[in-house]
């Protein structure tokens, strides 16, 4: 029988599939020596419609820059998206399992799952990737939903390797080896009551205030046209800002910084 949770349905069918399935030695750690491919910094905040995800480019492979063009922020569904810091393969295998979680259950049930339903969803992927978390593959999600049928419609949720959930109500959070640094611009800069031009001028602030003092963290690259990966999920749906309205957000703060190149 078919139920509303595809990870049930791996569970049954396809065991072999879920990561916590995977042969692992929870006595060994990663060697030394093998560099695999990390992701950080990702961002959210809330502004006058909705809320806002962003995330850098860059992906370490330790010493190394493994990726320039990284996308770490991807949609889920209409009222919802998602973006991860961490070992890369692993945080990538945890949205398309979400994902696909999220569409089972609507497919079965014919109605969309709640906010609070996915935070809790998510929480389950992310509790199956425990025992690779313990050999040092740690992957973290950052979910943001919006649902304005909803009395409380904002959730920007942030997890630990246990699946434990944290919900930020300062209107802003960060993860990743950058977040510190995104969260302290943040917590100057943040106003839950901008406009679209003014969220995404935050978000690009904190991006590079993040970057200027974490080495794993990428700015902006005017030359190969690489810039921040930015979702909006308003009553709207969920939008990919396009290249061109970064860059002209990315232009303006570059010029206000050459004025002021200490912050």
């Amino acid at each position: 029988m078919t139920g509303p949770s595809f990870l049930e349905q791996l569970r049954a069918h396809a065991p072999e599939l879920l990561p916590s399935h995977l042969p692992r030695d929870p006595a060994q750690r990663v060697p030394a020596d093998l560099d695999v491919p990390h992701g950080t910094t990702i961002i959210a905040l809330t502004w006058a419609d909705g809320v806002l995800l962003a995330g850098d480019r860059r992906a370490t492979s330790g010493n190394l820059i493994a990726q320039k063009d990284l996308v770490k922020v991807v949609g889920i569904d209409d009222t919802s998206a998602a973006g991860f810091a961490g070992s890369v393969g692993h945080a990538l295998q945890m949205l398309k399992m979400f994902a696909a979680e999220v569409e089972q259950y609507e497919k079965v049930e014919g109605a969309p799952i709640s906010q609070d339903g996915k935070v809790r969803r998510l929480s389950s992927i992310v509790r199956e990737n425990l025992g690779a978390a313990m050999q040092g593959f740690v992957a973290l999600p950052l979910f943001v939903g919006y649902d304005p049928t909803d009395p409380d419609p904002v959730r920007i949720v942030t997890y630990d390797p246990t699946g434990s959930i944290k919900r930020a109500r300062s209107g802003y959070v960060g993860i990743g080896s950058g977040s510190q640094f995104a969260e302290a611009s943040l917590k100057k800069r943040h106003d839950p009551g901008v406009d679209r031009a003014g969220a995404i001028a935050l978000a690009v602030n904190a991006l590079w205030d993040a970057a200027d003092d974490d080495t794993a963290t990428a700015g902006p690259d005017l030359t190969r046209a690489i810039f921040p990966n930015l979702i909006t999920v308003t009553a709207d749906g969920v939008e990919e800002i396009g290249v061109d309205e970064v860059r002209a957000a990315t232009e303006r703060m570059l010029a206000e910084r050459a004025e002021r190149p200490g912050g």
